[in-house]
C-alpha cells in the first residue's frame, strides 16, 4: 500500500483521499484553512451559518457521480430533490426551472411565441446531444488522452450513435443557435447565458456545444437541496478518510513539494515533513510554480506552466441573514436574477441566490433564512485600494436593489449582512488573486486543451476546478476520482 498526501481538502481532494483510504492506502490530508470542503465550505456568524460558495446539490440521483461514489463509500447525505430547481428572473419574465424537460421548454418557449417551434427544435437537439454525450462519458474517460489506456477507454465507449457528435466536437453553442435561427434572439440567449455562465464560466457565444448541452440538460437529471449545505459532502468524505485510518491535519499550509528518491517530500508551514509515494494537489495549480523546485516546474506540461499567465473569473459574494417573517413569503432555495439591459453576466447584473429553507435549523434559527449571493467579476476592477473599496459598494448596491425588485421588503428584512470580495476569496481559498470557478469551457479547452490530472511528474496528480472536466462539484469530484484511479490502478466505480 502507498503513502499518499492530499494537499487541500476541497471536494476533489477529499474524494481522492476517501477512495484511496478505503483501499488501505495511508492517506494524509493537509488543509491550510480551519474549514474543510474549499469553495463548498461554510462559515459561522452566530447564530447563522453561511454557505461560502457552492450551494446546489447535483449528481445525487441514481447513477450520478456523487451517488455512485457515496454508495461506494457507504456515505448517506440527506438531500431533497427540487422541482422546480430554481426561478430564473429576467427583466420581462420569470421562468420556473422545472425538472421536467417538456414543461420547462414549453414555459420558456411561451415567452417567445414567434420562435416557439425553433426553441422546441433547439432543445430537442440539446437533449439528444446530452444523452449521447452522457453515454460516451459514463466510463468517466480522461481528457486529454495521454496514455494508451485513455484512448482505449474512449474507443470502448464508442457506439454508432456517437457519430453524430463528431461534427460538433469543436464547435461552440453559437453554431447550434445559428442552425435553429435563434442566434439573433437576444432575450432567449440571455436565458441560456445565465444558465451557462454558472457552470461553463462563459456564454453561448464561446461555450463548447457538447458541454453546453450537458449543462442545459443536467438540472433535469436532478438537483437537490442539501440540509445545512454542501459542506456536508466535505464532512462526510473527511469522516470516511478518518474511519479508514487516514489523517486530516489543519491548518497546515504546504510550503514545499519536492522529489525524494522515487517519491515525494511535502513540507508544511510548521516545518513538518511528510514522505509520500504519491501526492494529490487539490489547490490552485498556479501555486506549483512556488511549491515545486524550479527544474520540476519546468518539466510540467505547457498547459500547467502557462496557468500563471491566464486569468479566470473572480467572484463577489454577499452573505445575508433575513427575518423571513417580514416578507410575504420566504425566499425559495435557489434563483438566478439577470437584470442587465445588455445581457451582462457579471458585476452584479447577473447573480445566483441561494437561501436556506425555512425549516433548515442547521443554517438559521426559526423564522430566519441565511442567503449566499454570488456574481462573476473581472479582477481588473479590484486592482487598487481605491478601486477596491468603491467598487465593492457599487456591486453590493446593484445586487441588493435587484433582489428588492423581485422581493419587496427584502432590504427591511435584513438582520445581518457582510460581503466577500476577491481578496477575501484569496484569503479563504488560497486562490491566486481570488480566481474561482476554473477556466471557460470553450470547445478546445473543454476537451483536448484541458489540463489533465496527471502532472507529467511521476506520482504527482492534480484535481480541482482547473483540471478536466472543470468546475462545479461534479467536475472536481470526477478529477479526484481520476487521481485516485491513477494511484490505485483500479476504477472504484
Amino acid at each position: 500500500m502507498k503513502q499518499v498526501v492530499i494537499v487541500g481538502s476541497g471536494i476533489g481532494g477529499l474524494t481522492a483521499g476517501a477512495l484511496l483510504a478505503k483501499e488501505g492506502h495511508q492517506v494524509t490530508v493537509l488543509e491550510a484553512m480551519t474549514e474543510l470542503a474549499g469553495c463548498a465550505g461554510k462559515y459561522q456568524r452566530h447564530p447563522y451559518l453561511f454557505a461560502a460558495g457552492a450551494t446546489l446539490g447535483m449528481a445525487l440521483e441514481p447513477g450520478g457521480i456523487h451517488d455512485r461514489i457515496f454508495r461506494h463509500l457507504d456515505i448517506s447525505i440527506p438531500a431533497e430533490r427540487l422541482n422546480p430547481v430554481m426561478d430564473l428572473h429576467h427583466s420581462k419574465f420569470t421562468i420556473p426551472y422545472s425538472q421536467d424537460r417538456e414543461t420547462f421548454v414549453n414555459t420558456l418557449a411561451s415567452q417567445f411565441p414567434t420562435y416557439k417551434q425553433e426553441i422546441k427544435a433547439f432543445y430537442n437537439e440539446v437533449f439528444d446531444i446530452a444523452k449521447r454525450t452522457r453515454t460516451l462519458m459514463e466510463p468517466l474517460p480522461v481528457m486529454p488522452p495521454q496514455q494508451l489506456q485513455d484512448v482505449s477507454a474512449i474507443v470502448k465507449a464508442l457506439r454508432p450513435h456517437h457519430v453524430k457528435l463528431m461534427p460538433i466536437l469543436l464547435q461552440p453553442l453559437e453554431s447550434l443557435l445559428h442552425k435553429h435561427k435563434l442566434d439573433t434572439l437576444k432575450e432567449f440567449r440571455h436565458v441560456l447565458d445565465g444558465i451557462l455562465i454558472d457552470s461553463m464560466q462563459t456564454t453561448s457565444r464561446h461555450a463548447s456545444t457538447l458541454f453546453s448541452c450537458i449543462a442545459l440538460d443536467i438540472y433535469h437529471q436532478g438537483a437537490f437541496y442539501v440540509e445545512g449545505g454542501l459542506y456536508r459532502f466535505g464532512e462526510a468524505l473527511a469522516s470516511s478518510v478518518r474511519s479508514a485510518g487516514g489523517v486530516i491535519k489543519k491548518p497546515r499550509t504546504v510550503t514545499k513539494i519536492r522529489r525524494k528518491g522515487g517519491g515525494w517530500l511535502v513540507e508544511d508551514h510548521r516545518g513538518n515533513h511528510y514522505e509520500a509515494d504519491a501526492v494529490v494537489f487539490n489547490g490552485d495549480p498556479r501555486q506549483l510554480a512556488n511549491l515545486l523546485e524550479s527544474d520540476q516546474w519546468k518539466q510540467l506540461p505547457k498547459t500547467l506552466r502557462d496557468m500563471p499567465k491566464k486569468e479566470t473569473w473572480g467572484t463577489y459574494s454577499l452573505y445575508i441573514a433575513i427575518d423571513s417573517k417580514k416578507l410575504q413569503e420566504p425566499l425559495q432555495p435557489f434563483q438566478q436574477i439577470s437584470h442587465g439591459t445588455n445581457g451582462e453576466m457579471d458585476e452584479g447584473w447577473h447573480f445566483f441566490v441561494s437561501a436556506s429553507k425555512p425549516e433548515d435549523r442547521l443554517r438559521a434559527p426559526e423564522g430566519y433564512q441565511t442567503i449566499t449571493i454570488s456574481t462573476h467579476t473581472d479582477l481588473i476592477h479590484w486592482d487598487s485600494k481605491e478601486k477596491y473599496d468603491a467598487y465593492r459598494e457599487v456591486v453590493k448596491q446593484r445586487i441588493l436593489h435587484a433582489v428588492e425588485g423581485q422581493h419587496p421588503g427584502f432590504l427591511a428584512a435584513i438582520e445581518f449582512i457582510e460581503d466577500g470580495a476577491p481578496r477575501g476569496w484569496e484569503n479563504y481559498t488560497m486562490r491566486t488573486n481570488g480566481f474561482v470557478g476554473g477556466f471557460a469551457q470553450t470547445p478546445w479547452h473543454a476537451l483536448f486543451g484541458a489540463t489533465s490530472h496527471r502532472s507529467g511528474l511521476p506520482g504527482l496528480y492534480l484535481c480541482g476546478d482547473h483540471i478536466f472536466p472543470g468546475g462545479g462539484t461534479i467536475g472536481v469530484t470526477t478529477s479526484g476520482l481520476h487521481a485516485a484511479r491513477s494511484i490505485a490502478k483500479k476504477p472504484f466505480i
